[in-house]
């Protein structure tokens, strides 16, 4: 078991969303909102690799759609580079969409239904964000290690990079 520190963290986070077509205002902030509750609060810890320590952070993250592959770029806040992880996005696809259609649902619930059917449905959406958040962990398992609430945070960007 890894023991997270004061530096397992992200103290920046970039995205290269030059693959995708341009965000909507909307999808704009919450990038926006995601990347700020990020940096204020994250844990990000890399395993050593053949017996060496990870390098130290805080790391900077560059997320990026590349050859249809979810790319996880981490350097040192100086630019060295740390470790790079492509993953596929066969696992993402589905749940991301479920989310971006509930979210719709709530949305349109907001405007219309009373609070009981409103809850009911976040209720729903709270559900599909941790199931991507758990897919996100599984994933970058022994490559990463992300507290729940990172992973969370992680996977509303990767919800504004993935093709739904």
């Amino acid at each position: 078991m890894t023991i997270a520190t004061d530096k397992d963290r992200l103290c920046r986070i970039e995205i290269d969303d030059s693959a995708i077509p341009p965000a909507s205002p909307e999808l704009e902030q919450e990038r926006r909102v995601a990347i700020f509750d990020l940096i204020e609060d994250n844990s990000f810890v890399l395993p050593g690799r053949g017996g060496d320590r990870a390098p130290p952070g805080p790391y900077v993250l560059l997320l990026a759609i590349r050859e249809r592959r979810l790319v996880f770029d981490v350097t040192t806040d100086p630019g060295e580079k740390v470790a790079e992880f492509h993953l596929s996005l066969g696992p993402f696809r589905q749940v991301v969409k479920d989310y971006f259609q509930i979210c719709e649902s709530y949305f349109e619930a907001v405007k219309r239904l009373p609070p009981a059917q409103i809850e009911a449905i976040d209720m729903a959406r709270r559900g599909i964000h941790n199931e991507g958040a758990r897919t996100l962990q599984d994933r970058l398992d022994g490559k990463a290690t992300l507290d729940i609430d990172t992973a969370r945070r992680l996977f509303t960007l990767i919800c504004a990079l993935v093709p739904s």
